[in-house]
């Protein structure tokens, strides 16, 4: 028998809470009054959709550039406080992309993690890297994430955790899936996301997400370059200046829906 917050029916759940970092904020998929929505939220409105009227409650305690240790100290108890029928936790990439940073130790902490969160909610759902190969600012850290990547996939065999294997999902290797700072998906990209999230999870979902995009025609070296030099002039300068500086995007960011509560 099941109980009151959870159907019997497979991927079906009452309550949800996100954890993370930018990614899971939203942020690349601004709403209309001015918050981001991003895939969790997406998600959270698909398994909405298969709960009774008005019972479903989601949390996201996610914000942009946390790091994994802020997101265990700050976001994993109040998950646990809330004790959720799924929680979803993607972190560590900001983590990886920073020099020197060890895939091999930040994957430890991040199973260290998992194995607490799983002492108090339903089901913990990880989330792997993206294949960055065709990502112009990442792909260079396509062999770190991939390490993590197999780290995750075997934190997640070994405490039976779902995956959100973003590594597989071809459609977001497309540039139209990412927002222009080429660090953030597009609102296309977090709604493949979404998508994959609730297939993950065993759930009819209303289009694939791994639908091939309309071809595009051939761009120029002319225009790549051009395209080069605004991004580097609009996104990379400045997130570089925060580096030095010791900011981060999400400093004096609080997390968007920190209760529980009824989409």
């Amino acid at each position: 028998m099941a109980d009151d917050s959870r159907t019997e029916n497979k991927g079906v759940f009452g309550s949800y809470a996100a954890i993370g970092d930018s990614f899971t904020e939203g942020v690349g998929d601004p709403g209309p009054d001015g918050t981001y929505v991003g895939w969790a939220d997406r998600f959270a409105v698909l398994l909405a959709d298969l709960t009774p009227e008005h019972t479903f409650r989601y949390a996201n305690l996610a914000v942009r550039g946390r790091l994994l240790d802020q997101i265990v100290d700050e976001q994993v108890p109040r998950a646990k406080e809330l004790a959720p029928d799924l929680v979803t936790f993607c972190a560590g990439g900001n983590d990886i992309i920073r020099p020197g940073s060890d895939p091999d130790d930040v994957a430890e902490r991040l199973e260290r993690a998992v194995a607490d969160l799983k002492s108090s909610v339903g089901t913990v759902m990880v989330t792997t890297g993206f294949d960055t190969r065709d990502v112009p600012v990442l792909r260079h850290l396509r062999g770190k994430i991939a390490t993590y990547t197999a780290h995750v996939r075997a934190i997640a065999d070994r405490h039976d955790c779902p995956v959100l294997d973003l590594w597989s999902l071809k459609s977001v290797q497309d540039r139209r899936a990412w927002d222009a700072d080429r660090l953030h998906l597009s609102p296309e990209g977090h709604t493949r996301v979404a998508l994959r999230a609730a297939q993950v999870l065993g759930l009819d979902v209303p289009a694939d997400p791994d639908q091939p995009w309309p071809p595009l025609p051939p761009r120029g070296a002319f225009e790549v370059r051009r395209d080069d030099i605004q991004w580097a002039r609009e996104y990379l300068v400045p997130w570089i200046g925060r580096r030095l500086r010791g900011e981060s995007s999400g400093d004096h960011v609080a997390a968007k829906r920190p209760d529980l509560l009824p989409l």
